[in-house]
């Protein structure tokens, strides 16, 4: 699809998924995508017209550490934090030569260190000093603003109706990720997650994981260091350091694959 009448030019770009959380992936080191085109970015995430996923992420040059990540959700909009998007772009970035198995890179919520283990991405992430427990529910932001709620029998929990109030109603226009949540064991949980950009529930979240396991540990749901977390995509393990009321060194790990690579007409 031409999307201006002057000049078309072929696009190469890379599809990754992490735990069915899936991305269109551009390397934008020298700066030829047209970032501010909020309708391009979605058509390229449109699965009927485009290339097809939650999201958009540009590798690009930083001065400082090995690359930056631009995220943007499926609606064209740069957006907070991809957990999930984080471990793919660093499979990308191995990809490109740009790092071998470690990395720091750049991301809107500040730097980020990860190292790849074969197919997975052991990701670290933001600290976490707040967490607000309320009646129906807790909140906190892991890179991304997460709502977290316990449920009932989730595998036919209503998670697209409820999960689109709940961002709607009690978080207005800016909204947040909204994550029903099911106890399996003392340290595993089922997860379903409706995501605002996307405006739809995806197969799994890697910021919204990251938020119920702390969540779990502030509900004294589970004491454990290491949290494991069934999404319908996937299985992803969440690590963290509970310290003077903070939590430090998460690390979110799980798998990040290339799925295939292609060239569009923009």
């Amino acid at each position: 699809m031409a999307f201006s009448i002057f000049a078309t030019m072929k696009l190469p770009f890379y599809k990754y998924q992490g735990t069915g959380n899936d991305f269109v992936l551009v390397d934008n080191r020298q700066n030829i995508f047209p970032k501010n085109d909020t309708k391009l970015i979605a058509h390229l995430c449109d699965r009927r017209l485009g290339v097809g996923g939650d999201g958009m992420i540009l590798i690009e040059e930083d001065a400082d550490v090995d690359f930056k990540m631009v995220y943007f959700n499926a609606d064209g909009k740069e957006s907070t934090m991809c957990g999930n998007g984080g471990r793919c772009i660093v499979q990308f970035a191995k990809f490109l030569n740009v790092i071998s198995d470690k990395t720091t890179f750049n991301a809107v919520d500040g730097l980020h260190t990860a190292h790849i283990i074969n197919d997975e991405v052991a990701l670290g992430m933001i600290n976490v000093s707040e967490v607000k427990k309320a009646e129906k529910g807790v909140f906190l932001n892991t890179g991304s603003p997460h709502h977290i709620q316990m449920v009932k029998n989730i595998d036919v929990f209503n998670v697209f109706d409820t999960g689109r109030n709940i961002r709607n109603e009690i978080y207005g226009a800016d909204g947040a990720n909204v994550n029903f949540v099911e106890q399996i064991s003392e340290n595993e949980f089922k997860v379903r997650t409706y995501e605002r950009g996307v405006e739809d529930e995806t197969l799994s979240c890697g910021t919204g994981v990251t938020a119920v396991a702390i969540a779990m540990t502030e509900l004294e749901l589970t004491n454990e260091a290491t949290v494991t977390l069934q999404t319908l995509g996937g299985v992803l393990k969440v690590s963290f350091t509970k310290m003077d009321g903070f939590y430090k060194n998460v690390v979110l790990q799980g798998p990040a694959l290339q799925v295939f690579k292609g060239e569009i007409i923009i």
